[in-house]
Parts: C-alpha cells; sequence; structure tokens
C-alpha cells in the first residue's frame, strides 16, 4: 500500500489523482495529500466561518467580516469572499438575483417545485461541502434521496474536480439505481460537460437547478451537512483525511440505518428507503 501511494504524482493534472489511484488499484479514499498551503491563521478562520454559514447561510463578504471582527480576525471583504471561493459557499439570498448573470456554460431549470415527492429514487439532491480539519480541510460530496433522507452516495476529496462528483454519482447508481431527477446548485462541477454528459446519457434522468442564490431549494443536503458536523466531525475534528473517511463512514451509517427523522414519521431512513429492511 505504501509504495503504491508514492508512485501517485499529485503535480500531474491528467491523469487526475483519481484516475491514478483506478489504474494503481489504490482506494482514493486511502489518499489524500496536504492542499495547498495555508496559514494556521487562515484555518482558523475558515473553520469560524464555516460554523457561521450553517448558523446563517445569508451572510455576505460585508457582514462576514463585521461578524469576524467580533470574533477577533480583522479580515477584509476581498479575502472573505477568497475563502468563501475556497471554501465552496456562496450567500443565500430571500430571493433570486434575476438582474446578474450567471456564467454557467449549463442551466437547467429547478424542476421541484409543487412536486409531489412520494417514493424512492424519485428525487436525489447532490451537493458539496467544506470539511474541517485540525491542521487543513477537505471536501465532502453526498447525495440524498428527498422521500425517504437516505444518503445513496458520498465520498471526499481535497479537490472539487467534476470527475470525483461524477464517480460519486456512478457509484450511487450501480448501487441503488437511477433517480428520476437529480437537482444540484449550479456549481462548475455540476455544469461540467463531464457531469453534464453522464447525467444525460442516463436517459430517464432529469437534471434540476436551485434557482441562484434560494435558501429552500437544497434544503434538505444542506441540514444533513449541518447534521454531520455539528454531532460528529466538530465535536471529533479530525486530524487527517483516513480519519475523517472513518468519521464520516461511522455517522452515515448510523444516520441512514439508527438516526430516526421526524419529517418521515420519526423512524430511521433506511426503513423508507428499504421497507423490509
Amino acid at each position: 500500500m505504501a509504495d503504491r501511494k508514492k508512485l501517485v504524482d499529485m503535480n500531474l493534472t491528467k491523469p487526475s489523482i483519481t484516475r491514478q489511484c483506478g489504474l494503481l488499484g489504490l482506494a482514493r479514499s486511502t489518499y489524500y495529500h496536504k492542499p495547498n498551503p495555508i496559514s494556521e491563521q487562515d484555518l482558523q478562520i475558515m473553520h469560524t466561518m464555516d460554523r457561521m454559514y450553517h448558523e446563517d447561510p445569508t451572510r455576505g463578504t460585508r457582514r462576514y467580516a463585521d461578524d469576524l471582527a467580533h470574533e477577533g480576525y480583522k479580515v477584509g471583504r476581498d479575502k472573505v469572499r477568497r475563502l468563501m471561493q475556497l471554501m465552496a459557499i456562496a450567500a443565500i439570498y430571500c430571493k433570486p438575483r434575476t438582474t446578474v448573470a450567471d456564467p454557467a456554460k449549463y442551466k437547467y431549470p429547478y424542476l421541484l417545485r409543487g412536486l409531489h415527492i412520494n417514493r424512492t429514487n424519485q428525487v436525489w439532491k447532490i451537493d458539496i461541502s467544506y470539511i474541517p480539519l485540525r491542521k487543513g480541510f477537505l471536501y465532502l460530496v453526498a447525495i440524498i434521496d428527498v422521500h425517504s433522507r437516505y444518503i445513496v452516495g458520498w465520498d471526499i476529496s481535497n479537490t472539487m474536480e467534476a470527475e470525483w462528483v461524477v464517480g460519486c454519482v456512478k457509484q450511487a447508481v450501480a448501487r441503488h439505481g437511477a433517480p428520476e431527477i437529480i437537482n444540484s446548485d449550479q456549481g462548475s462541477q455540476f455544469t461540467s460537460d463531464e457531469y453534464i454528459t453522464y447525467i444525460t446519457s442516463l436517459k430517464t434522468v432529469k437534471i434540476s437547478m436551485d434557482g441562484k442564490g434560494r435558501a429552500t431549494d437544497n434544503a434538505h443536503i444542506e441540514r444533513f451537512f449541518r447534521t454531520i458536523k455539528h454531532e460528529k466531525i466538530y465535536l471529533h475534528l479530525p486530524e487527517n483525511g483516513q480519519e475523517l473517511y472513518a468519521l464520516c463512514s461511522e455517522f452515515i451509517t448510523f444516520y441512514n440505518t439508527k438516526r430516526s427523522h421526524s419529517k418521515i414519521g420519526k423512524i430511521p431512513p433506511v426503513k423508507r428507503y428499504l421497507p423490509a429492511a
């Protein structure tokens, strides 16, 4: 294992880390190189911003700068904006900014407004979240079945490349079958050629995308991220990727099979997703 890990070249853009691990027969979850060096203070600021985001996702750069000042950090709006981009977070607005042009190459309508969701694999939602480590950070992608709240797929990575996201969706489809609709935000991973090409190749799957800046469009997966952070990750801040993977695996198994949800009749998701379980 150690010898194979040494063969992975993190400086190559092609093939990607994911592809190199696949060629070497190495589970990508066991290989995580450190992200680009970032100062200890910036990491502390990002961890603070992450908690602030889950308290109130409507903060913009001005409010972040003001609130961080109350925490003892003197940070300008330009730096806040850069850290928000690195963390893959954006302010959620009460109404969409219809006058701001969206540079996304592929844009699809939001299909869930008014939709009666009454069966499993009818609607999946997918998103990515920043995950703090003691001395760094990684990203978690997760896919939730809206009807049951069951997490049908997830993975962690040190980068937010489209190939990683598509790989997670492929594994979920292979394990559970394809959904009727898959909903995401308009992030670059979900508007990439690779993601759109794969989803449209499934033929029966419709693509849905959040209205830009809308607070409720992807609320189910956002609530899951808030839950895993507050109930697991913040309490046991992991040292590295391997430890984070183990924590996520443990919690998601608990979340799916043991943790009851009031919105689905106070039963765990598996009871609705797999009624015979």
